[in-house]
Formats: C-alpha cells, sequence, structure tokens
C-alpha cells in the first residue's frame, strides 16, 4: 500500500509541541544584543544609533518622578 492510500484509509496524526519549551530567554534579533547597542561591533552606522538611544535614554522626560 503507498502511503497516499494509507493516510487516505487511516488519516495522519499531527504531534504536538514538546512540553518542555525553550528553558532560556534567548536573543532573537541583533538589536538586542549588548555589542549591537553600545554600536562596539564596529559599525558606523550603529554607534550613530547607539548615541541617539543614550541621548534619548538620558532625557528628563524619560526619568520616572
Amino acid at each position: 500500500m503507498s502511503d497516499i492510500e494509507e493516510i487516505i484509509e487511516n488519516g495522519m496524526v499531527f504531534k504536538g509541541a514538546p512540553k518542555g519549551g525553550p528553558k532560556e530567554e534567548k536573543v532573537k534579533t541583533k538589536a538586542r544584543k549588548k555589542k549591537y547597542i553600545t554600536g562596539a561591533h564596529g559599525s558606523g552606522s550603529a554607534r550613530q544609533k547607539a548615541k541617539y538611544r543614550e541621548q534619548r535614554a538620558n532625557r528628563k522626560s524619560q526619568h520616572r518622578k
């Protein structure tokens, strides 16, 4: 019996995802990595973005009262 005929007669079984799930929080994008945020990996545009992020973080309006 071919695979297709077997699937038609018996149906297909889909297994669920493993119950453990991810063990630790993983960084999925470059933008969240420490070196990228600080501009330390050598890219000029990343350094410039890091400078603007730092300026934004140091603004008065960004501090909690």
